[in-house]
C-alpha cells in the first residue's frame, strides 16, 4: 500500500537541498537518508533521500543526483510515496494512517448514525474528516480528542461528540453580545426623505 508522506517545496541554498511539507508522523522513519520514495508525478521518480536536516524547523532533504538548486527546484510540489505493509500499524496506539480510518461509521455516543469517513484532510494545525451523511451531504469533523472520542477499528467506527451546530446547524449557538431581537424590529433608515 501506498502512503504519501511529504510533499517537496521550494529549494533551499544551492547544493540541491529542498524544504519539505512533512505528512507523516513518522519522518525519522519514512524520510530517512537511504529510503526510496515513488513520486506523483511518476515521471520524477523514484527518488532516494541521500540526506536530511531540520533547519529553522523545517526538514530539508537532498536526494541522490540532485546536485544543484535548479534541480531542486524542478521537484517542486512533487509528492513523495512511501510503500508501506497494510498490516503495518504506527507505534502509537493514539495515531492512525488514513487507510484505516476510511469507510469507518460516524456514529453519536448514543449510537446515533452521523454517516461514514470517505476523505481524510491533512491541514497544518489539525486533520478533517470528510463525513458522506446517508443524504448524500457531506459534514467536515475536525480530527481531534475532544470530537472524536473513540476510534474502534474491530467495530470499524469513529465515536464523535460534536459540539452544537457541528452535525446540525438548527442547534448552532450564536455567539453574539448584541441582541439580535431588537435589531429585527428596527428598519433600515434609507437616507431620503419621504
Amino acid at each position: 500500500m501506498q502512503l504519501v508522506v511529504a510533499r517537496i517545496g521550494r529549494a533551499h541554498g544551492i547544493k540541491g537541498e529542498v524544504t519539505v511539507e512533512v505528512r507523516t508522523d513518522e519522518p525519522e522513519l519514512r524520510l530517512a537518508p537511504g529510503a526510496v520514495l515513488a513520486t506523483e508525478p511518476a515521471t520524477v521518480g523514484p527518488l532516494t533521500i541521500e540526506t536530511g536536516r531540520v533547519h529553522s524547523g523545517r526538514l530539508l532533504l537532498r536526494f541522490e543526483g540532485v546536485r544543484d538548486r535548479t534541480a531542486a527546484e524542478a521537484l517542486r510540489n512533487t509528492l513523495l510515496i512511501a510503500e508501506v505493509d497494510p498490516a503495518e500499524l504506527p507505534e502509537d496506539p493514539e495515531e492512525f494512517y488514513d487507510h484505516q480510518l476510511m469507510d469507518l461509521d460516524v456514529v453519536l455516543a448514543d449510537g446515533t448514525e452521523i454517516g461514514r469517513i470517505t476523505e481524510i484532510t491533512h491541514l497544518p494545525s489539525q486533520d478533517l474528516f470528510i463525513v458522506e451523511r446517508p443524504d448524500g451531504s457531506e459534514v467536515m469533523i475536525p480530527f481531534v480528542e475532544e470530537i472524536v472520542t473513540e476510534i474502534d477499528l474491530e467495530e470499524q467506527r469513529a465515536v464523535i461528540t460534536p459540539p452544537p451546530g457541528l452535525i446540525d446547524e438548527s442547534q448552532a449557538v450564536i455567539a453574539s453580545s448584541r441582541d439580535e431581537e431588537g435589531d429585527e424590529d428596527e428598519a433600515p433608515e434609507s437616507g431620503k426623505d419621504a
